[in-house]
């Protein structure tokens, strides 16, 4: 009697799993590319731009790896200097400085600290090395520096604003409201503007300008200022005339506030007075070109009061001594 032997089963079994294992991976690899696709289509980069991002992030992974793997190997140095040829090799250098934010500064200042930078690495650019460098210019109030891959590196500015016009014995300089000096004015070019002198008045800007927001209504009519002796102030007008304030910033503060209101009760700026002297509270010397002697304006209703009531108290004291006797 002939035996069968059944062969294959399992095989056939395997097979068909096999394809079916197949199948499904083609269907799932199907529908992840097309997940990736509708991704792709949906976010705003072009082919161009997705392969530079994909090189990208291959080339940090890969210097990323090569770091590491220096560092375990006591080479950091070799390491850095691998991955910046790397880099270099790739594009990623700079090729292109970008500069905004200069309106009133010569740019070329700035270029010429940025283009030493050309044709480095990417990874070797120092930014806050460059950034303190920017700083020492004077016209440069603060400063940012980014590398936008692959090969430009981005400058954005931020200027001092112009204030005032320092008069320096040789020369006139524009300054900012913190005194820092940024560049020589020309005399005509400085018409109009707020001018400062005197021995260390740069270094009293910030409090000037506290002074004369004591008083606002006079700001339009001051010209000029001068810091006398390193203690006080010297407030010219438009009109040429001229205020002497006393020493002090609360004294000087006072008396430019009463001097306001004593202004709008009487016009005293544009008329016949050439100076006006009040550093000796309560009293306003005023002296008249042509007038010999200088004309003394006393603060009658304060002093008057203040004498007659000390008067009244020297006169209470006698009396009462007397009626004691």
């Amino acid at each position: 009697m002939a035996k069968i032997t059944r062969s294959g089963g399992k095989g056939v079994r395997r097979a068909a799993k096999s394809q079916s294992r197949a199948a499904g991976a083609r269907k799932a690899k199907a529908k992840t590319t097309g997940m990736v696709d509708t991704a792709m289509g949906v976010l705003p980069f072009s082919e161009d731009q997705w392969s530079t991002i994909w090189l990208t992030l291959i080339i940090g992974a890969v210097a990323a790896i090569g770091l590491v793997i220096a560092n375990l190997a006591g080479v950091p140095a070799l390491a850095q200097a691998q991955m910046s040829a790397m880099a270099s090799d790739a594009g990623f250098k700079v090729k292109h400085v970008r500069v905004t934010g200069t309106q009133e500064m010569d740019e070329r200042q700035v270029y010429a600290r940025a283009l030493a930078q050309r044709d480095r690495p990417m990874p070797q650019v120092e930014l806050d090395a460059l950034r303190e460098d920017l700083m020492q210019l004077p016209w440069v109030k603060d400063a940012r520096v980014s590398r936008q891959l692959p090969a430009t590196l981005a400058i954005d500015i931020v200027e001092r604003t112009p204030h005032a016009v320092l008069e320096k014995p040789d020369r006139l300089m524009l300054i900012d409201d913190q005194g820092v000096e940024l560049e020589p004015i020309a005399s005509a070019d400085a018409d109009g503007m707020l001018r400062i002198s005197g021995p260390g008045s740069a270094r009293q800007v910030v409090e000037l300008e506290r002074l004369l927001a004591s008083a606002p209504a006079l700001g339009p009519q001051v010209d000029a200022a001068e810091w006398v002796g390193n203690r006080r102030w010297n407030i010219t007008f438009k009109s040429g005339q001229v205020l002497a304030l006393p020493e002090g910033a609360d004294q000087s503060a006072s008396s430019l506030v009463k001097f306001a209101r004593l202004d709008g009760q009487n016009r005293l700026i544009g008329g016949d007075v050439a100076a006006f002297d009040m550093r000796s509270p309560p009293r306003i010397y005023m002296r008249v070109p042509g007038r010999a002697d200088a004309i003394e304006m006393e603060q009658t209703r304060s002093a008057a009061a203040e004498a007659q009531a000390q008067a009244q108290a020297a006169a209470a004291a006698a009396s009462a001594d007397t009626e004691a006797q």
